[in-house]
């Protein structure tokens, strides 16, 4: 049994009237990773997300070739009913996520559930801890259209674990957020990613993205240009403004003060590091 949870090899697709949206794309993930996945609009991100769940190129068409296998299921062999137990795909706008038909967050955390013939007892169960996790207890009454953003999203994301599948995939999640909702998404994805989730993520908040991710994947016209450790993808300021990828202030800052003072400073990705290394630096610690 191979030791990673998603592999892709060579993947290289087109869409039925865009070619080339993938390039030859080649990653792995092992079990609880969190793999962060970068690169400016136009990268073929979220066309690399649909892969993993079968929408593409299932629902999509188009021309596909190479191996995609995510929980041991080759994409191409499995439906996207059947895969949809195994990766869970959440969508940068929460409403495509959620059937407009349910009227309180409970239901709705539920309808995924009925559809798939769950018993009565275990969709009470998983709804519960899926709605616990996301940090919505205490609003299961209330109705998904009096939820903020952040709400929103988080419910959509409650609909996606109450499924318990084994690789989580976030496609932009704080997109269309404001930074209160930003706020309360990331602490759940952040609170997953502590408990061992496998989470493949897509984001263009790198500040947040270098906090939890243990690998960055970075894409340009659908190829991969930089993969590794996050600390190493992240470190490279001006590989990451090559393709228009803002690295974190912080990473950036240090960088231009070894650059242009001649100093040997160690480069943080995050404001955590940063205060220890210029702390250590000035002799406050």
């Amino acid at each position: 049994m191979s030791e990673y949870i998603v592999e892709v090899e060579n993947l290289t697709y087109s869409y039925p009237r865009k070619s080339n949206v993938l390039v030859d794309v080649s990653f792995k993930v092992r079990k609880g990773e969190v793999l962060g996945i970068i690169g400016p609009n136009g990268a073929g991100k979220s066309t690399l997300c649909k892969a993993l769940n079968g929408l593409v190129p299932h629902f999509y068409g188009g021309r596909f070739s190479g191996r995609v296998v995510v929980a041991g299921m080759n994409t191409l062999e499995h439906t996207v009913a059947e895969l949809a137990t195994k990766v869970g795909l959440v969508f940068q706008d929460p409403e495509e996520q959620l059937s407009g038909f349910s009227l309180t967050v409970y239901e709705e955390v539920a309808f995924g559930l009925s559809m798939l013939g769950f018993p009565p007892e275990e969709i009470d169960a998983r709804v519960r801890e899926a709605i616990e996790k996301v940090g919505l207890k205490g609003l299961e009454n209330r109705s998904p259209f009096e939820l903020s953003g952040g709400q929103t999203q988080r419910l959509a994301i409650a609909t996606v674990l109450a499924i318990k599948p084994e690789v989580l995939v976030l496609d932009e999640p704080t997109a269309q957020l404001d930074p209160i909702g930003k706020f309360e998404v990331f602490s759940v994805i952040k609170k997953l990613a502590d408990e061992g989730s496998t989470i493949i993520v897509v984001e263009h908040e790198i500040e947040e993205l270098a906090t939890f991710a243990d690998n960055i994947l970075m894409l340009n016209e659908g190829r991969i240009v930089a993969q590794g450790p996050a600390r190493n993808v992240l470190s490279m300021v001006e590989e990451l403004k090559k393709y228009g990828v803002n690295p974190p202030s912080v990473t950036e800052l240090t960088y231009l003060i070894n650059k242009e003072l001649g100093a040997k400073l160690d480069v943080p990705i995050t404001l955590e590091e940063a205060i220890k290394i210029y702390s250590e630096a000035l002799g406050v610690m």
